[in-house]
This record gives C-alpha cells, sequence and structure tokens, in this order.
C-alpha cells in the first residue's frame, strides 16, 4: 500500500476511501446536472483522475440501457392500444372459441387469459386479446358495448373494455419507476392498514369462490337443458324426415283429402 498510494498509516487509509466517496458524489451530481470538473486545477492525483475516466466511460453503458427500456416500454404501450379485456367468460370458453368469436372484427394475434388466483380452482374468467390495430380493438369494444354477446351459447353475455398497462403481468418496468418493499413492525400505523387489507382478501376470496360454485352449477344445468333440447328437435326432425321419405305422409294426405307440398 505504501509504494502504490504513498500512505503510511491507516488513517491515512480512511481518509482516502472518505475522500473517494465524496468526489463519488460530487460526480455524480455533476454528470447529472452537465457540469464538469478541471482535474488539474483542483489539483487531483492521478488515481483521482483515472477513477473520473472509468466512472465517466461508464455512464453511456447507463444511458443506453435506459434508452432501451424506454424503447421496449413504448412497444408495450403500443400493445395494450391494441388489446381488448373480455371480462363476464364462462369457464367453458376456450382460446378457440374467443378467436372464432372476435374474427370477425378483425384479426386476433394473441389470446392470453388471466387466471383466477383467489380461490384454489384456477378457472380463467377473462381474457386479454390483442387485435392486429387499434382500430380492430375499438370495433370490438363499440360492438360488444352496444350489443349483447355471447360465447359459448351460454345466455350471460361478456363484457368488453380497453386494456390497461396493469392488466398484463409480464409488462416490463416503466422507466424511471422504483418500488421499494420493507418490513412493517406491528406498532407501526401502517400495520393494521395492511392487515385490514388482508383480511378483506380473503373475505374477497371466499365469496368469489361461492359465487363461481354457482356459476358453475347453473352452467352444468343449462348445458344439460340445451343438450336435451337439441337431442328432441333431432329427433322430431328425423322422424318428419323419415315419413315423408317413406311414403307415409303422401298417403296420410290422399288418405285425408289434404294437399302435400313437396319442398
Amino acid at each position: 500500500m505504501e509504494c502504490v498510494f504513498g500512505l503510511k498509516n491507516l488513517e491515512c487509509l480512511t481518509c482516502l476511501v472518505m475522500n473517494l466517496m465524496l468526489w463519488m458524489t460530487l460526480v455524480e451530481k455533476a454528470n447529472y446536472d452537465g457540469m464538469c470538473f478541471c482535474t488539474e486545477k483542483l489539483g487531483m492525483s492521478n488515481l483521482f483522475r483515472c477513477w473520473m475516466y472509468v466512472y465517466r466511460s461508464s455512464v453511456p453503458s447507463y444511458m443506453d440501457s435506459t434508452s432501451t427500456a424506454e424503447r421496449d416500454y413504448a412497444v408495450f404501450l403500443e400493445k395494450v392500444k391494441r388489446t381488448v379485456y373480455v371480462d363476464n367468460l364462462s369457464p367453458q370458453v376456450t382460446e378457440s372459441v374467443v378467436r372464432t368469436a372476435l374474427g370477425q372484427f378483425g384479426t386476433v394475434k394473441n389470446v392470453q387469459f388471466i387466471p383466477n388466483y383467489t380461490g384454489p380452482k384456477n378457472i380463467p374468467c377473462c381474457a386479454l386479446v390483442e387485435m392486429e390495430c387499434p382500430r380492430q380493438a375499438k370495433a370490438v369494444v363499440l360492438e360488444i358495448t352496444q350489443f349483447p354477446f355471447m360465447m359459448s351459447g351460454m345466455p350471460r353475455p361478456v363484457r368488453a373494455f380497453r386494456a390497461e398497462e396493469e392488466m398484463f403481468d409480464d409488462r416490463p418496468i416503466k422507466p424511471g419507476r422504483r418500488i421499494q418493499c420493507c418490513w412493517v413492525d406491528r406498532k407501526d400505523p401502517d400495520f393494521e392498514v395492511a392487515s385490514k387489507i388482508k383480511r378483506l382478501v380473503r373475505k374477497h376470496a371466499a365469496e368469489d369462490l361461492f359465487l363461481l360454485q354457482q356459476q358453475l352449477a347453473e352452467e352444468e344445468k343449462l348445458a344439460k337443458q340445451q343438450d336435451e333440447t337439441l337431442k328432441a328437435n333431432y329427433k322430431k326432425f328425423s322422424i318428419i324426415d323419415s315419413v315423408v321419405s317413406d311414403g307415409t305422409a303422401p298417403g296420410l294426405a290422399k288418405f285425408y283429402n289434404m294437399k302435400v307440398f313437396d319442398a
């Protein structure tokens, strides 16, 4: 250490470290404020001049990463503009059903179901549908808002809204945003607020599970009724077709003096 820095004791080393930390703060502020230091007039040693060269050479890489994050977030915002949030879906709705239903408004690029994390059954009830352009997304929202829109034969109409940034779990980090987390002591006033929010979330989860079970039971009952009605109508049309094709209908018409028109 003595041959490199010219230090003779530990106190000089401590002083050097403290000065170095002070210079780091000053140079960092200078870089953000657009100022610069004249190392010769300030009498800085070669060590400080070397450090400042290394520090300043790392600034462009930081700026490049920032610009890259801004570009990525701008691309994400364009994706949000052409995405539709579809809610009140039946658990029986699949990706192919959504693509077929919304394909009449344009080209569906991607369908991302939002799972239900509040209950033990991970059943999606809403989805993010990415269209080809914002105009098609606007058309979907306008059409579904004005007229009842059914999916998968369920009598409950779905709802559509413009997507928002917070709906995407894979959204990039917003430039300039910092999230800090910390432990809260029981004596802290925010601890009671956090406890109330926790209890409220559990209450909403229980209510959501109960409503989901009722919804599934009603839809299963409705699906069974629709299946029975479909089979009964198919049987009726089959009987009519067989009566007409085997000559029974013309014979009965002749017997009762009725006219039969060929379809």
